[in-house]
């Protein structure tokens, strides 16, 4: 139900919000204009202070084993314990509130009422402030990343903290930015015949209604972020739907805005999470709601359809599975494209979005300063240094990550068995001395022809397909293929080949992939660079939308003008 009471804005504490925060919300909208690398919240942990680590592992602990209060409206019970296993090998054992959708869908959109009238210079301080907080508890939110998705401590620290955040604050900078376009109001002159005709005329941004956002179990803050704070930061009331084994993270995320958003004077229920009891499909249900306006979602192509067909009431942005190749040719820098190639397929057990699947390489081999390399010896190479990375204990198992869900571990086990084809390269075992009981899988290379179906659609985990083809341009066709049918969100090309490079570009243009060329250092294919980088296209099925750019932002509020005639007299 809408609130009974209307908040009182506290505006000494608004105030102060928005002149602490105001250098760092001019800074962020230049750098989402320039593209040029800043970053906001600090990547490493070291600069967080010497006890940082053991306070955010100790506040992590404590949340284990008990409820996890919110006071949100409509509850009627809990959800778990039992729902979320580390992937290093414990239970969480934490149990959530479990809210009637009925009533929680409802009591968002009434208390959304005073945040869509505040103006956006206010909202973005108080998602600032929220964004700050969430900062402040980076270890935190890196300990609860790594034990509901499997990454690594050093991953989760980026992905689970500081590069979500500054995805949040790019998206309130990015939200801003658009709403502060027009002058809130204008005295506008036209001369007539008679004399003038004289109106004053403002513009005001309106929020579309409530933010459904629905996160999956991979790199669930990353993800999540953007449309949580771009739905925010437009005035939007928000519910956040985690997935259920990666729900701690996004707990945190709704209870650290709760809290911001009282203590400036709004309702915490302009911000609420929604967990789902077993086999209640609430995504399903919240998605269709009429109070839900937005819907952000992240997972799996079949889901991520259903969403873009039966939510008619609502701008549903989708980010779904893709099917990213690499096009290997050639080479001046042979070494530093096996290291490179070597830890991109390590990373993360190859579970990014962003990671490639589909290798192509001539049959022929490839022209390397270092002299002609048949496939079987690149692919040989490659072998090497994943081995080399993966041989160094607990270490290496940061690296890899550890895997939680079954189905990765049964994918995984049907490509090593050789029944997609020949096994080219098997990763040596990996365990962690601290989590014995924790599962790892080291990456698997398997020959496959160009346009087998397993390269047309995305293979979970750490299995990566090497596809001989008889030319560059052939291999070219297939990308585009695959991009077209099974969806692109990456594309990498190693050539020494200037024409080779522009039809690339080409290609990428042609089918909404982002393309890397020649990446030999430390940056990876499957990083994104906040700030400067886009994220999906919208160009292709593996996304209806790039992130944080046109419709993604505007769609979430819409500009209403009022024109007032005004007499002139004398």
């Amino acid at each position: 139900m809408a609130e009974m009471t209307a908040p009182t804005i506290r505006t000494e504490t608004v105030s102060a919000w928005k002149e602490e925060h105001r250098p760092l919300l001019d800074r962020a909208m230049r750098a989402v204009a320039d593209r040029e690398y800043w970053n906001a919240y600090e990547e490493d942990r070291a600069a967080y202070g010497p006890d940082a680590e053991k306070a955010g592992e100790r506040l992590f602990r404590e949340q284990l084993d008990r409820p996890f209060e919110l006071e949100q409206p409509g509850t009627d019970g809990w959800v778990g314990p039992g729902g979320e296993r580390s992937p290093f090998g414990f239970d969480l054992g934490v149990s959530y509130p479990h809210s009637r959708p009925e009533v929680l869908l409802p009591a968002v959109s009434g208390a959304a009422a005073a945040w869509a009238e505040a103006d956006p210079w206010t909202r973005a301080a108080v998602c600032a402030e929220t964004l700050s907080r969430i900062n402040a508890d980076s270890h935190a939110f890196a300990h609860a990343a790594a034990h509901t998705s499997g990454q690594g401590s050093l991953m989760a620290f980026h992905a689970g903290a500081a590069h979500a955040q500054d995805r949040g604050l790019e998206a309130v900078a990015q939200i801003l930015s658009e709403q502060t376009r027009l002058p809130d109001r204008v005295l506008w002159r036209k001369p007539t015949g008679q004399g003038w005709e004289t109106l004053t005329k403002s513009f005001s941004s309106v929020p579309r209604g409530t933010g459904l956002v629905v996160g999956g179990a991979v790199v669930p803050v990353w993800n999540t972020y953007p449309g949580l704070f771009a739905s925010l930061a437009a005035g939007n009331g928000v519910v956040v739907k985690p997935h259920p084994r990666a729900v701690l993270p996004l707990a945190m995320t709704v209870r650290t805005a709760r809290q911001v958003l009282r203590e400036a004077g709004f309702s915490p229920n302009t911000v609420c999470l929604a967990v789902e009891r077993p086999g209640e499909e609430l995504a399903r249900v919240l998605a269709r709601r009429p109070e839900v306006r937005v819907v952000d979602y992240t997972g799996t192509s079949a889901f991520g359809e259903w969403l873009e067909e039966n939510c008619p009431q609502a701008f549903v942005f989708t980010q779904k599975s893709a099917v990213n190749p690499l096009l290997v040719e050639s080479t001046d820098d042979y070494s530093g494209l096996v290291e490179n190639l070597a830890f991109t397929l390590a990373l993360y057990s190859g579970r990014l979005c962003t990671a490639p699947q589909n290798l192509f390489v001539p049959e022929a081999g490839i022209a390397t300063d270092q002299g002609h390399r048949s496939l079987e010896r690149f692919v040989g190479d490659v072998g090497d240094a994943v081995t080399g990375l993966l041989s160094d204990g607990a270490p290496s198992a940061e690296l890899l990550g550890a895997i939680g869900d079954e189905s990765v571990l049964e994918a995984w086990d049907r490509a090593a068995s050789g029944a997609l084809g020949e096994v080219l390269y098997r990763g040596p075992r990996v365990t962690h001395p601290a989590y014995p009981e924790a599962l790892f899988r080291s990456p698997l290379l398997v020959r496959a022809a160009p346009g087998a179906n397993t390269t047309l659609t995305e293979y979970p985990g750490p299995v990566g397909f090497v596809v001989p083809t008889a030319s560059a341009e052939e291999a070219l066709r297939f990308m585009g293929h695959s991009a077209r049918t099974g969806g692109t969100l990456t594309a990498g090309l190693h050539t020494t080949d200037v024409a080779l490079m522009e039809r690339a570009e080409r290609f990428a243009r042609e089918y909404g992939v982002h393309l890397s060329v020649n990446l030999t250092g430390p940056w990876l294919l499957t990083q994104s660079s906040v700030f400067s980088d886009v994220h999906g296209s919208g160009a292709n099925p593996a996304s209806n939308s790039a992130d944080l750019r046109g419709a993604f932002l505007t769609s979430r509020f819409t500009v209403v003008g009022v024109r007032r005639r005004i007499r002139e007299t004398g």
